[in-house]
């Protein structure tokens, strides 16, 4: 019997003989597509990242801070690459919403596991005031990705959610140095363009 390509995916095929494998192709098919999905979801958001470290790292480099600037543009590069595995490739799937309370508590263990174990989250240093300033500008090009992948004003998140969760003011050091990366992301906020 010769091997029929199964089709399905993008350019995805899974060799099968007809009729004894069927059920185990739909699996393996919906199986590789929730993969997929995942590895897009996770690749374009380290992606944006990537993007705004480069672009923010090279200002600072222009400006004469190029030790960070170099160290931000390296760290763009190996951005949120736990997320491929472990508990958080398991629990944190991108754009899939979370209702069943099992589900829920394992969510929360693998944020919780990222955030502790990638220093650019304040939970990493006990604390959004203990961050280096490298991990405070990287955090400022996640933020600004995560801004962008939902569709939000990154600077009323800052004032409205981060101050809140991670305590801080805008007089604060903290809040001053998140708006200087902030500024050297976005220069000109759209209703303030040339018309």
């Amino acid at each position: 019997m010769v091997p029929v390509p199964l089709k399905g995916l993008d350019s995805f095929s899974i060799p099968c003989y007809p009729l004894s494998c069927m059920k185990k192709n739909e699996r393996l098919i919906r199986e590789a597509k929730l993969t997929m999905d995942k590895i897009r979801g996770i690749a374009r958001h380290i992606r944006n990242v990537e993007d705004n470290c480069l672009l923010l790292g090279e200002k600072l480099i222009e400006r004469g801070e190029i030790d960070l600037g170099h160290r931000l543009i390296a760290n763009g590069y190996i951005h949120d690459a736990s997320k491929f595995w472990g508990v958080e490739w398991d629990n944190m799937a991108p754009g899939q919403p979370t209702v069943e309370e099992g589900a829920k508590l394992k969510l929360k263990i693998a944020v919780q596991h990222h955030s502790r174990t990638n220093p650019h989250h304040p939970e990493y240093w006990g604390g959004i005031f203990n961050m280096p300033r490298l991990y405070l500008a990287e955090m400022a090009a996640d933020w600004k990705a995560r801004s962008e992948e939902f569709g939000t004003s990154l600077r009323d998140w800052i004032d409205d959610v981060a101050a809140k969760r991670f305590h801080f003011v805008k007089g604060d050091r903290v809040y001053k140095e998140i708006i200087e990366f902030v500024d050297l992301l976005c220069p000109n906020p759209f209703e303030n363009l040339p018309k």
